[in-house]
């Protein structure tokens, strides 16, 4: 099963979603305050009550969950084998040009280099199930 070409860009938003938001996720946990409660039930809501106050966390968070939501109807129609790379590899590709927008350091040349082929092969994976969908459109 081929996937269209709207699948294809639903997942690639997924990809942009997961992979956008994991490097400010990771700034906001960074600045949260530790809690400390005498019991594991009042500790659970005094940290579930410090992460959804604080908006530097929530809203990627948000995004984030909002991808996972947008994943699971895509997967309902698409192509598993194309779904999983695409989502998957590209979510770390946008982790790397968020992480290096944010100012972290993503590795150099190698980085990039190792960015570079993961475009290049999910393109490929992209166009041979564009065009079987095309070619299938074709002989009806």
């Amino acid at each position: 099963m081929a996937a269209s070409l709207g699948q294809v860009l639903a997942l690639v938003l997924v990809a942009a979603l997961w992979g956008g938001t994991q490097p400010l996720l990771k700034r906001a946990s960074a600045s949260l305050q530790q809690v400390h409660e005498r019991t594991w039930a009042r500790q659970l809501l005094q940290e579930m009550k410090t992460l959804f106050l604080n908006t530097e966390y929530l809203m990627p968070f948000l995004l984030n969950q909002c991808g996972s939501l947008l994943y699971y109807f895509t997967l309902a129609s698409a192509d598993l084998t194309l779904a999983v790379p695409i989502c998957n590899s590209l979510a770390i590709v946008f982790t790397l040009i968020v992480g290096k927008v944010l100012g972290e350091d993503i590795g150099g040349k190698r980085a990039v280099a190792g960015m570079v082929l993961t475009v290049t092969g999910i393109t490929l994976c992209i166009t041979s199930s564009v065009t079987k969908t095309q070619g299938q459109l074709s002989t009806f």
